[in-house]
Formats: C-alpha cells, structure tokens, sequence
C-alpha cells in the first residue's frame, strides 16, 4: 500500500461525525421538541429524516467514485426499536423477530420469512435517487440499514447512552444478533454501500431517499422523500480537499501521518494480495461494520507494535499487577466460558506473504473462537525478570462479577517479527489440515495468539456483553517490556484471526490434487477450563486443483452458509 492517508476513512469519519451532531443541534432545541406524536405503548414510531439540506462529497483523485454519505437518518420515539435476529443453526434460514415491551411486558412480532437473510441489516431498506442539475435520474441504488449504525440522540431528555450493540455483523457464520435503536435516538440510514461508490463526476445534484414500501408498511413509516443538494468536487491525492459538509477533522486523525497505528497501517502490506481483518492492512470487503468505518477506525487495520488490527478503539485493559496469591483452585459450581470454533471460510490460494518461502503455493483462511458463556474468558499474563515467557492463569468470578479462583493455564510468549509485535497466550486455537478420510494430518498451523473481541457472534446467548470492552488488540496485546497483560474473550463474541501472515497458512506446494479438510481447534491443550469440551473443533471442506504455481481451491457450501 501507499504512505497517503486512507482517504475513504477520511471522508466517512467526517461525515460521521458532523451528521450526528447536525441531528442533535436541529432536533434537541428544547425538551420534547421535534417529537412523533404519541404511538401505542411498546411500539416504536419511525421516521426517515435529513440531518442537512446539503452536502459536499470528495472525490478523490484515482478513486472510481463518490460514496453516497447523504446524512439521513431513522428516528425512533415511543418506544426503542429492537430487532432480534438469529438461527437454531447453519442448517436453518436467519429469522428476525421485532422486540416490543410495554412496561414489564414483552412481546414479539416475527418479520416475513425471508425479508432478512444475513446479520448485516435490513436488506433493500433504503431506496436513493440522484438527479443531475437538468433533473435527469443518473443513478439508482437500494442499501441497507443496521439499525446499530453511527447514532445520535434526537433531544436532552433521551437516554444518554445506547444500550444496544454498536454495529451489524458481516461475519458469515454469525449466530445471533441484537439490533436496536433508543427512545429519542436516530440511527444513520445512509452510511451503506462504501464497497459501492459511484461513479459522479464533478458537478451539482439533487439526491431523494426514501424508505421501501414493504418496510414502511411492516413498521409503521410515513412516506417521506427527504431531498438532499449533493455537491461534488475533485480532491487531490493529498487529502486536503476538507472533507464533507462536517470539515476533515476527525478524518484528519483517523489517518495523521504522526499516528503511529495508522503509520504502520499504510507503511505495511503486499501489493495484489488479499488480506482479512486479523491478517495484515486492508480488510475483507465488508469485514468491518459500516458504523465503525464511518468513525473513521478503518485506519487501525493491521499488526503493528503493541496492537493488531480491531474494529473499536477501548482503554486499555490492565492485569492485577501482581501473581495471585494464595492456592490455586475454581469452586465446582463457578461460571465458565465455552468456547467454540467456526467453521473456516475467506479461503483462498496466495503465493505467500513477506517471510514465506518464495514461489510457494499457501492456502490462507480465516478462522474464529468465539465464547457462548456464561462467563467471559479472563486470562492474565506475569513475567519473570528478564523472562521471554509470561505464567498464564486463568481467573474465575461468580455471578456478582467476584474473582472467585484462579488456575495456571499455560504461557504467553512474546512474539518479535515484524508485523507481530505483542504478547501471544499459547495453546489457545490450532489449525490443520486432514485429509480426505480426516484420519490424517497433512499441515499444523499457529497455535498461539492475542485474544480480542473482533467479532459479535451470538448475542442472543445468556450473559452476552453487547459492549466488550476490549474490541481492539492495542488493549490486550501489551509491548515487548510489558511486565504483565490481561487478555478477554467476552460472552458472545469471538476472535477472527485471518492466515495471511508469514508462518500461519499451510503450504500446499507439494499436496495432490483432492479434497482436504481445514480443522479449527479451540483449546486444543484443554489448558482452559469450560463449560463443554465437546463443541471445540470445526472442519471446512476444501477441493484443491491446478498446477503448481497455479493452484486452484474449491469451497462448498457449509449447509445453507455459501462463504468460500
């Protein structure tokens, strides 16, 4: 990649932000004003808003396009807006259930078979129209709409904060999702489609957004047309174009040369290669949520010193400080974590990544371990003086949230390559690949890492924390003189690492052509204490051909899951 700023970062995270604040500036004149009149207890009331009445978008030198940043909005009142979204199992379409509570009554209403088929939103939601100046429709799009997008609250008397989860999920092998926006609270419609830019040149428009029928009339939506002046004007490489109608500030420092995460960002990488969202600099398209990418957070992709990539910037998290004292043990009835692997998918043929041997074929995928509870993973690193390894112990707490036990479980090593850089728990997931019959193993992977919350895979199971604190790995990671670390794997969430670094992705240079079999292993060791061991280990069938240099791989579909 270049040494230029991550223009789309840029851009979304300007807009981002000043759209949120026009929403709360015209809405939040005085208490009450700009409410929706009053609808039945326990059931939202919708409107489709414009934070403005005009913006400008950039369009970047060498970019194909412009990206839609129009700055509307959902408003809910009345009542919040909750979505449930799950399946009993890959084997089972996704099933969407809106979730209405009237006073200490709840009740639910199952949305058309069908409407939903993913975690990613809403699907055809929103329905734009761009004019040009002589009022001819130059382009027509439908986008989504993840009611857990980029939010603002609509007046002051509105809950200060949202409870619900801060994006929709793009993992394929996603379980179950919570989706919701607050009483007094407008999430943004219009942040969709950043894989989609499209192609305005330069010049004035008329854009109109409006809601697709079958959702206004599933949900109670009047029909609005909220028009939008889009101005568009040519920006340089150089990224001082100024952003859109909110100024470039907070894109400014999404991607500041100075800032050592986003330096290491740019600076790293392999040209025409693929890479996922735990792997090296760009990630998988759609990898991460549209909410967070507008937040100007897409510039914290990559392993760097100290952090690897994540979604969301948190505080840090701390270890005790000190080797827990007293004998080690865990009460029989102490919550515990379960932890689970996915089946592999973003599987894919490189010739290898910076630190692989030359003129190899590598078979690279994504994996992820993810925790169905009831208890978060906590695992706390201690050095010796001068030590290269860290005692690892894993801590227990009972349902106030007491550290009720402890247990030694293994080490964490400090890994120095370059693109590394941070303190990895050992034995915590292992790859393979098996052959057909799966009685053999033709290639291990890595079976160390730093554990984080990258992914929301089930927040409909007990005790799922819709707000890990540690999304990011500069939280966990810890630095090369890091006297101790702590490391989380909360409720509902899971750690995707993608096998793109040198050393992670198995060399198939010298396999036969056939069918294989990728194993993902969590707590392969059984270092870990768990509520089920049983549910650890996943395969992926994979179909090899070509010749070599040229290989090819073939990805069935994992029952009703198509995500090679």
């Amino acid at each position: 990649m270049t040494s230029q700023p991550d223009r789309k970062a840029l851009t979304r995270a300007a807009f981002a932000a000043a759209a949120v604040l026009t929403v709360v500036t015209v809405a939040g004149a005085a208490p009450g004003a700009g409410a929706a009149p009053a609808s039945p207890a326990g059931t939202p009331k919708l409107k489709l808003i414009a934070a403005s009445k005009a913006v400008t978008l950039d369009r970047w030198e060498g970019e194909p396009g412009v990206y839609l940043d129009l700055g509307t909005y959902v408003t809910v009142d009345g009542a919040p807006l909750e979505l449930n979204v799950t399946r009993r199992s890959y084997k089972d379409p996704v099933v969407a259930r809106q979730i209405l509570h009237n006073g200490t009554r709840t009740t639910s209403k199952t949305l058309p078979a069908g409407l939903v088929k993913d975690f990613s939103g809403l699907p055809g939601f929103l329905e734009v129209s761009v004019k040009n100046a002589a009022g001819q429709e130059v382009t027509r799009s439908k986008g989504t709409f993840c009611p857990n997008n980029a939010s603002g609250r609509l007046r002051p008397d509105a809950p200060a904060t949202s409870h619900y989860p801060e994006s929709c999920s793009t993992n394929p092998f996603t379980l179950g999702s919570v989706w919701g926006v607050e009483k007094g609270w407008a999430a943004n419609s219009s942040t969709v489609d950043y894989d989609k830019p499209v192609d305005l040149p330069v010049g004035e428009y008329t854009a109109m957004v409006s809601v697709a029928k079958k959702y206004r009339d599933l949900f109670g939506i009047p029909d609005d047309h909220p028009t939008i002046k889009v101005t568009v004007r040519q920006t340089g490489d150089g990224g001082s174009g100024g952003g859109t109608s909110g100024g470039g500030t907070a894109g400014q420092r999404a991607a500041s040369p100075s800032d050592p995460h986003s330096q290491h960002a740019m600076g790293a990488g392999h040209a025409g290669h693929h890479f996922g969202p735990r792997g090296a600099d760009a990630p998988t398209p759609g990898a991460l949520p549209h909410a967070l990418e507008a937040r100007g957070l897409a510039h914290h992709l990559g392993d760097g010193l100290g952090h690897t990539d994540g979604s969301r910037v948190a505080p840090a998290l701390r270890a005790d400080g000190r080797r827990p004292t007293g004998r080690a043990g865990v009460p029989a009835n102490v919550p515990k974590p379960d932890l689970r692997s996915l089946p592999a998918w973003d599987i894919a043929v490189t010739d290898g990544e910076d630190g692989d041997v030359p003129g190899k074929d590598y078979l690279a995928f994504s994996a992820n371990v993810w925790n169905a509870g009831p208890a978060p993973l906590v695992v706390d690193g201690f050095r010796k003086p001068g030590a290269d390894l860290m005692d690892a112990y894993q801590y227990f707490y009972d349902a106030h949230g007491k550290q009720v036990g402890y247990a030694p479980t293994g080490t964490m090593e400090w890994d120095p390559r370059i693109g590394h850089e941070h303190w990895h728990f050992t034995d915590f997931a292992s790859y393979r690949l098996l052959s057909a019959d799966r009685t053999r193993q033709v290639r291990s992977g890595k079976e160390a890492f730093c554990l984080a919350n990258t992914d929301a895979i089930d927040y409909t199971v007990r005790n799922a924390n819709w707000h890990p604190y540690n999304t990011d790995l500069s939280t966990a990671c810890g630095q090369q003189n890091s006297i101790s670390v702590r490391e989380v794997l909360d409720v509902g969430s899971g750690d995707t690492y993608t096998q793109y670094r040198p050393g992670q992705s198995f060399d198939i240079s010298d396999l036969p052509n056939g069918t294989y079999y990728i194993e993902v292993k969590a707590n392969p060791a059984h270092r870990l204490q768990e509520t089920d061991l049983k549910n650890n280990v996943s395969l992926r069938k994979v179909v090899l051909g070509g010749t070599p240099g040229a290989r090819t791989v073939q990805v069935p579909p994992y029952d009703l899951v198509d995500a090679p």
